[in-house]
Order: structure tokens, then sequence, then C-alpha cells
């Protein structure tokens, strides 16, 4: 069992790598805002998040059937009960990696989401929904009300 174990770390560790760089290729067409390349790796990071999640749930069967908890302890109780050191160390590996992983999502989350920030005003003001402040000759501030289509605009 431990060795069915161990398989399914190092298989995540693999994928984890594959994801990581995944997500750093993201960042570099987020900055060039390249939305065909983005949309080419979010169809090769699906799969490598499918299989981490198969595989955690796999982990965490193994972890309870072995009667430990599912996180770094039970791990570690685990390990010592098979006498594999391996276990915990390439488990730290994972752990290290998905923590990566997650870190990196959020900064290309942070990106996506000023991205989507900036158009939106963009089009509100297109649409006239919010206009710019315009100062008349008097130097006081002066809004239009008006509101138009933005095939208007």
């Amino acid at each position: 069992m431990s060795d069915a174990l161990l398989s399914l770390i190092n298989g995540d560790i693999d994928a984890a790598r594959q994801l990581l760089q995944l997500i750093d290729d993201e960042y570099q067409a987020l900055q060039a805002r390249d939305l065909a390349q983005l949309q080419q790796l979010l169809e090769h990071k699906v799969p490598l998040m499918q299989q981490l999640e198969r595989n955690g749930r796999e982990r965490a069967a193994a972890l309870q059937q072995a009667g430990v908890s599912v996180d770094r302890q039970g791990l570690e109780q685990f390990a010592q009960r098979s006498g594999n050191g391996e276990l915990l160390v390439r488990g730290d590996e994972l752990g290290a990696l998905l923590d990566q992983c997650q870190d990196a999502n959020q900064r290309n989350g942070r990106i996506i989401r000023a991205g989507q920030a900036s158009t939106g005003r963009l089009l509100d003001i297109l649409r006239g929904q919010d206009t710019p402040n315009l100062y008349d000759r008097r130097g006081s501030s002066t809004q239009s009300s008006r509101q138009r289509p933005l095939s208007q605009a």
C-alpha cells in the first residue's frame, strides 16, 4: 500500500510541476494579452487539475483506510508504520509545489480581475454610463446624465 501511495504522490509531483509551468506561461500570456495562447494553456491545465484532484481523493482514501488522518501528520504516521521515509519527503515536496501553484494562480487571478475592471470602466465610458469628469469655464465639474448604447458611442 505504501508503494501505491508513493506512486500517486510521484505522479502528482510531475503533474504539479507541469501545472506550475503552465501557470507561469499563463502569466506571460496575460502580460502579452494573447488570448489564443491563454485558451491553449487552459486546455492543458484542466486535465492536470483533474488528475491532481482525483489522485488527492485516492491518497485521502488510502490514508483513511490505514486509520490515520488525512494531513501531513497522518502521512508521517503512515510513513513510520510502513518504514518508508520517502513518503514523507515526497509528500512535503508535493505540498510545496501545490502551494507554489496556488500562489502563482492567485497572482494570475489578480491580473485577470484588474483587466476585467479596466475593460468594464472603458465600456461604461463608451456607453455613456460613466463619463469622465469634465470641467466648465468656472472650474466646476459637469456630468452628462445621457446614456447611449454602445453602437452609438
